[in-house]
């Protein structure tokens, strides 16, 4: 059997897995529990006070650690007009971020779709195989493409740069919180973008409908790298 006709398989397989899940709740029993499963938007832990700080003290490599990062997708269903929110993530991020002179002057994030996992595997099988082919494209990828610098005192930064998913690269700008914390710091942000933009095609297959827009969503657990 040819790669093509298997992905076409069992994104089909998926796709009914999933139905036969939301038809044996019922369209507003299904929702509701989706909804009680949705993760909260990304929200630093760090204190986020820099006033006390001077751009000296970000110099430096800083990597994204282990444990509290994560980075993932936030999109709208539509379930025979019940609308449901999904979160998928994953913590399986790796990146790094230079400071130099007091400003950001490279930055690059990189996340392992084939582990994005939602509160449904029947849906996680059909984004990975159908959606995102992270047989073809298993990374998407930010990669800062202007400096920025960083002012004591603010716990916001705009991010200019290009977010590249299933091997497309679009030029994005986000807002990213930023906090402090025991350990180093933590970037926390959601960046807005159209699936059709990337090459990616909404599932619409009647009685479920993904909206044409979404979020990307990432909280990055920042440590210097010694």
């Amino acid at each position: 059997m040819r790669t093509g006709a298997k992905i076409a398989l069992g994104s089909g397989a998926a796709v009914v897995v999933l139905a036969g899940a939301a038809f044996a709740l019922g369209p507003r029993l299904y929702a509701e529990r989706a909804e009680q499963r949705v993760q909260d938007a990304p929200v630093i832990e760090g204190s986020g006070d820099t006033a006390d700080l001077d751009a000296a003290d970000f110099e430096g490599t800083w990597t994204v650690a282990e444990g509290a990062s994560y980075a993932g997708y936030r999109v709208d269903e539509i379930l025979n007009g019940q609308e449901v929110t999904v979160t998928g993530r994953t913590p399986e991020v790796q990146g790094t971020v230079t400071v130099a002179e007091g400003s950001i002057t490279a930055a690059t994030v990189t996340v392992d779709m084939a582990s994005v996992t939602t509160d449904e595997s029947a849906r996680d099988g059909y984004f990975r195989d159908s959606a995102l082919d992270v047989g073809t494209y298993p990374t998407s990828e930010f990669a800062l493409t202007d400096p920025v610098e960083l002012t004591p005192g603010d716990d916001s930064v705009a991010l200019s740069g290009d977010l590249t998913i299933r091997g497309v690269a679009q030029p994005v700008t986000l807002e990213a919180r930023v906090g402090v914390t025991d350990t180093g710091a933590q970037v926390a942000g959601s960046i807005p973008i159209a699936f059709a933009d990337f090459g990616v095609d909404a599932p619409d297959l009647g009685f479920v409908t993904v909206e044409d827009e979404g979020a990307v969503e990432f909280l990055l657990d920042l440590v210097r790298e010694q």
